[in-house]
């Protein structure tokens, strides 16, 4: 029996006490807090020493082994030339400075565009709505060589984070989400905003108007499945709250690199959550919204990223930029575009963002509640919810991008009673921007989604991982069936996020504080014309600024770089001084990490010495709480659902016997799921019935499969009465799961079950030379959990 299924045979179990956290006795906690303190102060210390002791080893030994050429009878000669390729080198970076900082006045002054790579057309301008926002929609050309666009194809909406940027990412290059898409000939719309938003405008107002868009695009596809909606991070959120008020608006919803689960991370790991806690909550949001004149300034944002990895974002990208002069020049100034793009959200857009999600985590508690009074529940969300993260993501690590799943379901089984299908995959090292502007990513894990887009609806509900193996564009894609537990293992344990919700009351707390004492003071103070000043002020604008034209002693910068081309004279890459220029590069770049590991163990050891004690663990309340366990098999629609166990016909049969063998299977490759799609789109009944009575009839079996498994079988006689229609049944799922020798030993063996109730046999089924418990049932891998079929509802592709 598995973890999953013991939770619901236990039945229900009564709810946590509310403040359970507060009996303990504070000397128990105090010492938990002294331990934890102690193991996190020496494994910091042991991996701190390790790698930078190693790494300046490694430094050491290439020094020395260089030394000798820096002394060589030549040496002279290489230094001149190093001396003059360093120095064009240095006037060719100061020139792409500053076309950087022409660049960002120049889309300042135009209103910073959005930077997608295509040509687009408006279609909805949020600013002209009766309650206006700094939202719009737009549909994208495809470009000269790409396939026409297929009205009657699924369309894809594109919603992009607005976390101090601006729009554009996930459309930035050809090879993109919005690249994928256009390849395979879909209609593809991006949801664009605008730096300054509208007076008043609040989150369930832009939430109004994506509704509005959305159903712009399903009056110009009358014909199309209901949009898959892509969320690139801050839009993942933005995307699951769209789909949860208006569950029957969306397709399927594909959240990328998206935080969900604020509190989740590992103890050791995932810095920037503890952040909140140690600069007093909300109250600074606040502030900076006072200071910016209601508005608050999303460069503060972009510095807050820049800030988590120095080495890389104030060094390492730079010398690149220097050490390979104008060959790393245009890609730095691209990226630049969109990076230097820097976006305004009102007080209360970030306010709610901040105490609902980042510092409450309340949205997956079901606590969420737009400015309109209306309420998010998450478990209301009808579609397929496909989750993209990162093992390399240092600010949407893999614990918040998916520990929502065990915060609003107790079990697959309870997943599998709501009729929920929920794929999630993992990268193992690409960072936070790669998930949606990698072109290596976009051209694999995004164009296998964009690809089994069909067969992910034809998926049974329950939770899968989408696994992508192979390289070099040949893919092989296959969908396992995973557990809660297996959502729980990428975790180190969640007993600190007591710690989290101690952070939520100091907020609440701090926030009223600032408001009656503060607040009335700073914005007395604050004009409209000084908040300008401060966010023109603002470091990272200031260093735009500063090299540009704008600054007169960058005058002479272009016509140097000129200058430099005409005679440009590189220095070899064997040069002995250029190699040690690249070694101190490297422990610059090295200094910076070990400054942000210190930091980082200061900033953890700060926050755990703070709210892992006595009092806030009084403060917290206790752990979260979770509601009680309930026994799923007195659900109503459970409950339907077995009574009709012996009803129905020729497609119930079908149906059932494929979801018995996919379970049996506990896996399916897309190969697969693409035969069982087609035949059952092409073959009667299923190709005369409508989305709606095919995803009842699907969900209706899966749950008699799930909740009365022995029934399921041996009812099977009395919806096929006739032989012909027995014969015709067992043929039409072997054409799917067959033939034999691509199946597993415990699906022969559910097959082979199967024929052997309904006495009829397959017209080409063959014995295989083996048996359960021979060389191939030792092939077949064990599924932690219960095994999911592989066959569901939807539109576009409702199959098995």
């Amino acid at each position: 029996m598995t973890a999953d299924q013991s939770r619901q045979t236990a039945g229900p179990e009564p709810k946590e006490v509310e403040h359970a956290g507060a009996w303990e006795p504070a000397w128990q906690t105090g010492q938990k807090q002294a331990r934890l303190l102690k193991d996190l102060a020496q494994k910091h210390r042991e991996a701190i020493a390790a790698v930078h002791g190693e790494a300046l080893q490694d430094r050491l030994h290439k020094v020395e082994a260089l030394m000798p050429s820096l002394f060589a009878p030549d040496a002279t000669q290489a230094l001149n030339e190093y001396v003059q390729d360093a120095w064009q080198r240095w006037i060719l970076f100061l020139d792409i400075l500053r076309k950087r900082g022409n660049s960002y006045v120049t889309r300042e002054k135009e209103g910073f565009k959005p930077v997608l790579a295509f040509d687009y057309e408006m279609i909805l301008d949020g600013r002209h709505r009766e309650r206006p926002v700094n939202y719009a929609i737009v549909r994208i050309d495809p470009p000269a060589g790409y396939p026409p666009r297929r009205d009657n194809g699924r369309p894809f909406v594109i919603i992009d984070p607005r976390a101090g940027h601006g729009s554009g990412i996930g459309g930035f290059k050809a090879e993109s989400e919005v690249g994928v898409a256009l390849k395979d000939g879909h209609p593809v719309y991006f949801v664009i905003f605008f730096p300054n938003p509208e007076q008043g405008q609040t989150l369930a107002d832009v939430c109004a108007a994506e509704v509005t868009f959305l159903e712009e695009v399903q009056r110009r596809h009358p014909l199309a499945p209901p949009p898959l909606v892509i969320g690139n991070c801050q839009g993942g959120w933005a995307s699951m709250i769209l789909a949860a008020t208006h569950p029957d608006l969306t397709g399927p919803v594909v959240i990328a690199g998206a935080p969900l689960s604020y509190w989740s991370g590992e103890v050791g790991k995932n810095p920037l959550r503890y952040l909140g806690g140690l600069a007093g909550g909300a109250v600074p949001a606040l502030l900076a919204s006072d200071l910016g004149g209601g508005k608050f300034d999303g460069a503060g944002l972009v510095l807050n990223f820049e800030t988590l990895n120095p080495g890389k974002t104030w060094w390492r990208k730079y010398y690149d930029v220097y050490a390979g002069e104008e060959s790393q020049g245009g890609d730095f100034l691209e990226f630049e575009r969109w990076w230097s793009g820097f976006y305004f959200m009102n007080e209360a857009e970030i306010r709610w963002i901040v105490e609902n999600l980042f510092i409450g985590n309340k949205l997956t508690r079901g606590q969420a509640v737009l400015d309109d009074g209306t309420p998010v529940d998450l478990k209301r969300i009808k579609q397929p919810v496909i989750v993209f993260a990162s093992h390399g993501d240092n600010i949407t690590p893999p614990q918040q991008a998916l520990n929502w799943i065990p915060d609003l379901y107790d079990s697959v089984d309870e997943i599998r009673a709501h009729g929920r299908v929920i794929i999630y995959t993992l990268h193992d090292s690409i960072g936070h921007l790669g998930i949606f502007v990698s072109a290596k990513v976009a051209s694999k894990q995004h164009k296998q989604i964009t690809s089994v887009v069909k067969t992910i609806e034809a998926l049974a509900p329950g939770l899968y991982e989408l696994l992508i193996r192979g390289q070099d564009g040949t893919y092989e894609v296959s969908f396992e069936a995973r557990s809660i537990d297996d959502i729980l293992k990428l975790d180190d344990g969640r007993e600190e996020e007591v710690e989290f919700a101690a952070v939520a009351r100091v907020s609440e707390w701090a926030t009223k504080t600032y408001e009656l004492t503060m607040r009335p003071a700073i914005r007395s103070f604050v004009s409209p014309e000084m908040a300008d000043a401060i966010i023109k002020a603002h470091p990272i604008r200031q260093r735009r600024y500063a090299f540009s034209d704008q600054n007169p002693l960058m005058a002479s910068v272009g016509d140097l770089a000129r200058d430099v081309r005409l005679n440009r004279r590189p220095a070899s890459s064997e040069n002995p001084f250029l190699r040690l220029e690249r070694l101190q590069a490297d422990a610059i770049e090295q200094g910076w990490n070990l400054f942000r590991d210190v930091r980082d163990t200061m900033m953890e050891l700060a926050f755990h010495s703070i709210y892992a004690s006595p009092w806030m663990k009084v403060i917290a309340g206790g752990a979260p709480q979770r509601e009680a366990v309930h026994d799923l098999t007195k659900l109503p629609e459970v409950r339907a659902a077995v009574a009709r166990t012996g009803e129905g016909g020729f497609a119930e049969a079908v149906i059932r016997m494929l979801i018995l063998l996919a379970r049996a299977r506990g896996s399916v490759r897309r190969e697969r799921l693409e035969r069982s799609n087609r035949i059952l789109h092409t073959r009667a009944p299923f190709d005369t019935m409508s989305e709606i009575d095919r995803t009842r009839l699907i969900n209706e079996q899966n749950l008699i499969v799930q909740f009365a498994a022995d029934a399921a079988i041996s009812s099977l006689p009395r919806l096929l009465r006739d032989d012909v229609d027995r014969l015709r049944a067992v043929n039409l799922v072997f054409d799917i799961a067959g033939p034999a020798d691509e199946m597993d030993a415990h699906t022969i063996a559910m097959f082979k079950r199967l024929q052997s109730v309904l006495m009829t046999m397959a017209r080409e089924w063959r014995e295989p030379e083996f048996e359960v418990g021979g060389n191939q049932a030792s092939r077949v891998k064990d599924q932690p959990g219960d095994p999911s079929p592989a066959l569901g509802s939807g539109t576009e592709g409702e199959a098995a």
